[in-house]
């Protein structure tokens, strides 16, 4: 069996501001959006060029209880071309949340708390 990873689900109270977050944070952008005429609930799909899966941030209109989406057990890890940059980049936008020098990543939190570890990108 062939199998792909598609994308990973968070789900959002604030989708405007997570959507701010991931452009901003690591260059990803809508790619699309999905729901019911409603509006009681939207998928919203990104990507990032380079990035083999999409994010999809769910949200629900009138949930304000703060979803599980993980904690630094569970969290979703990119590859940066320039780590320097990419941490100075999270420093000004004060999301680390943790930093491992000797292993030579960190970890930064979107708006909902999901961990993102952040790597330098390698040959692979």
């Amino acid at each position: 069996m062939d199998a792909a990873f598609l994308h990973r689900c968070t789900h959002v109270l604030d989708k405007e501001k997570t959507i701010r977050f991931y452009e901003e944070a690591l260059g990803f952008r809508v790619v699309r959006e999905m729901g019911p005429d409603d509006g009681s609930w939207t998928n919203t799909f990104m990507e990032a060029p380079g990035c083999p899966f999409q994010l999809e941030l769910t949200w629900n209109r009138g949930r304000v209880e703060p979803y599980a989406n993980g904690g630094p057990d569970q969290h979703i890890a990119f590859a940066v071309d320039d780590l320097d940059a990419a941490h100075a980049l999270h420093e000004k936008m004060g999301c680390i949340i943790r930093e491992n020098p000797a292993m030579g990543l960190y970890f930064i939190a979107d708006p909902e708390g999901q961990w993102i570890e952040i790597l330098p990108r390698e040959e692979r």
